[in-house]
């Protein structure tokens, strides 16, 4: 990489929205632990916007399909670093809440663990610095030719890279350049258009991976639906004081949100499974009262009845909703249909 020092210019929007060989980052020197380190961060006005949670014994980051490609360029760039100390950071503004529950994010630290000790000392020193307020000592042109140009064939090797959470940070340490470079490939390929999601694991299968890379095509959306749902449940003045319930709490309001409460159809409540509460409201319209008269009366003619009572915002995911929900509680109660189901393509209308 090369580095020269500008001070107090802005980032110009094109560039902002860069995300390739050659874009500009900026670069601090700032003792850790008692040890000099050269810390990369982004520059403001970069439009790329980072999550954290853990789900599943996981560490994840959360993004888009551009915030995947911003870390690729991180990761491709970090894995030719040999400088002892060096390290990037991803932090304010570039930190958002998670789009699931609006549960603060972590900042993200990126550690070539070949040529950087990182320990939670100075994760924690790093931390009591973010966000990073003090004039940069200059900017670096970030290299990651090779890339774009797919001028890089995986060498398999044994995954020893970790993700874990250090003094308050997500710390992301491939443990040799070629994985890091392999981390970088698995994100550059991920792409959400087709299934709405895409997910890419990092580090070695131990019951679990200790890190994944997950971004979302409606990653925006999904922010303002979770953050719109946590303040409605906050603004209660009964929300749980319990964090655990809390995010069950702010998930069951996001649904609301959404629009896609009613496609609960069948939900765990106690001791069994039962009607979601709003899908109930709209199958009480198809006199359905419980999965059982579900089963009976089936998901197309429950279909039809609704869109002959004029529920409103019915669409085809309500009738998919119902076959999976009758599906699942005939396999689950062993109790078979009084009725042939119909299919999905004989209830659409058209």
């Amino acid at each position: 990489m090369h580095a020269k020092t500008t001070h107090g210019k802005t980032q110009r929007p094109t560039a902002a929205r860069t995300a390739g060989d050659g874009m500009k980052l900026h670069r601090r020197s700032l003792r850790l632990g008692g040890r000099a380190h050269t810390v990369i961060s982004l520059r403001p006005g970069t439009r790329a916007r980072f999550s954290t949670n853990r789900f599943h014994e996981t560490w994840h980051v959360v993004s888009d399909q551009h915030g995947a490609r911003l870390l690729a360029h991180l990761l491709w760039g970090l894995s030719y670093q040999a400088r002892p100390g060096s390290l990037v950071v991803l932090d304010r503004p570039f930190l958002v809440p998670t789009p699931f529950d609006a549960d603060p994010a972590d900042p993200i630290v990126l550690v070539p663990g070949w040529c950087t000790a990182f320990d939670r000392h100075r994760a924690a020193a790093l931390l009591r610095e973010l966000p990073l307020r003090t004039r940069p000592d200059g900017t670096v042109r970030w290299r990651t030719f090779g890339l774009e140009h797919g001028e890089y064939t995986p060498v398999w090797e044994p995954e020893r890279g970790t993700v874990e959470r250090l003094g308050g940070t997500i710390v992301l340490t491939p443990r040799t350049p070629a994985e890091c470079r392999d981390w970088a490939l698995g994100a550059a390929r991920l792409d959400p258009r087709r299934f709405g999601s895409d997910h890419v694991y990092l580090g070695p299968w131990d019951g679990s991976h200790p890190g994944e890379i997950q971004i979302f095509h409606r990653f925006h959306e999904m922010l303002g639906i979770a953050g719109t749902a946590r303040r409605q449940v906050l603004d209660t003045g009964c929300a749980p004081a319990d964090p655990a319930e809390l995010r069950w709490a702010v998930w069951g309001r996001a649904e609301v949100v959404s629009g896609r409460a009613h496609l609960r159809v069948r939900v765990f409540d106690g001791g069994g499974y039962r009607l979601g509460r709003y899908a109930a409201r709209w199958l009480a319209g198809a006199d359905v009262h419980s999965l059982d008269d579900l089963v009976k009366v089936g998901a197309a003619e429950s279909y039809r009845r609704m869109r002959a009572a004029g529920v409103r915002g019915l669409s085809t995911r309500m009738l998919r909703a119902m076959e999976i929900a009758v599906d699942e509680h005939v396999r689950h109660s062993g109790t078979p249909p009084t009725r042939q189901l119909p299919t999905l393509r004989a209830a659409t209308p058209g």
